[in-house]
C-alpha cells in the first residue's frame, strides 16, 4: 500500500531456506559483504569498517560493565559486517537458536554506510543510531548483533520491544529483555535499510563463500563453529 511497506515487506514462506547444520551460524539479513576478520585482543579490541579505518567496540557497544564484559569474551573472535541495499529484504534474524538477553540503544547520527562514506568518516557506525543486542546461544556462547541505522533509516524495531528505537530517544538506554528465538526466526526490521554487524567469541572463522564484495542471503553459512 505504500512505499513504507514495500521496504518492510515480510518474506513468503520457503523464499529462504535455513542451512540446518549445527555447526553453522547463518547470516541474520540480505546483504553485501563487508569487513571482516579478527577482533583485537589488545584493550581496544579493535575491528575494522574499512581499510585503515579501524574503531574500538567500547566505542561501538558502550562502556557499561555488560558491554564491558562482553568484550572481553570476544577478543581474538571473529567479526563481519553486512551492509544492506535499499533494493533488498530489510528484517534481520536469528543465526541460530538463542536467547535476546539485553538491548543497548544508542541515539546518534544517520551518516551514509555505503563504501565512500566508510572510506571518509573516521568510527562511523559508532557514530549512528544503533541498537547492541546482546544475545545467548544455547550452548552458551554469547553474541552480539548490532544493527546500524543509516541515512533514511533513523528507526529500528525489534520484535522483544513494543517501541521503535529512533533518534527521539536520548542515550543511551538501557533496555533489559528475555526473548527466545528459533534459528532463523525475525528478530526485527529497518525501516529503510542499512547495516548489521555480527561480533562472535573466539571459536568461529568465516564460512567459505563469505567474501568482503559479495551477496549473501539470509539463511545461508556466515561463520563456522571450530571442530572440536
Amino acid at each position: 500500500d505504500s512505499l513504507h511497506d514495500c521496504f518492510t515487506r515480510e518474506l513468503r514462506e520457503g523464499a529462504r531456506p535455513i542451512d540446518p547444520n549445527p555447526a553453522v551460524l547463518v547470516s541474520p539479513c540480505d546483504a553485501i559483504v563487508g569487513s571482516s576478520g579478527r577482533i583485537g585482543e589488545d584493550a581496544q579490541a579493535q575491528v575494522f569498517q574499512a581499510k585503515g579505518f579501524p574503531y574500538a567496540l567500547t566505542d561501538l557497544l558502550g562502556d557499561s560493565p555488560r558491554s564491558q564484559a562482553t568484550i572481553d569474551t570476544l577478543r581474538g573472535g571473529q567479526f563481519v559486517t553486512l551492509r544492506l541495499t535499499s533494493a533488498m529484504y530489510h528484517r534481520f534474524h536469528a543465526p541460530d537458536a538463542l536467547r535476546l538477553e539485553h538491548v543497548t540503544h544508542f541515539s546518534g547520527d544517520t551518516w551514509n554506510v555505503n563504501p565512500i562514506a566508510l572510506k571518509r568518516v573516521e568510527r562511523l557506525f559508532c557514530r549512528n543510531e544503533r541498537a547492541a543486542l546482546f544475545t545467548r546461544l544455547a550452548d552458551g556462547t554469547p553474541l552480539v548483533l548490532v544493527p546500524v541505522a543509516a541515512i533514511l533509516v533513523a528507526s529500528l524495531r525489534l520484535r522483544a520491544l513494543p517501541l521503535a528505537l529512533n533518534t527521539r530517544y536520548r542515550g543511551p538506554d538501557e533496555l533489559p529483555c528475555d526473548a527466545a528465538y528459533a534459528r532463523g526466526q525475525e528478530m526485527g526490521h529497518f525501516e529503510h535499510g542499512s547495516t548489521v554487524i555480527v561480533l562472535a567469541p573466539p571459536g568461529f572463522t568465516l564460512a567459505p563463500g563469505v567474501v568482503p564484495g559479495e551477496p549473501i542471503r539470509m539463511g545461508r553459512p556466515l561463520l563456522l563453529r571450530a571442530q572440536a
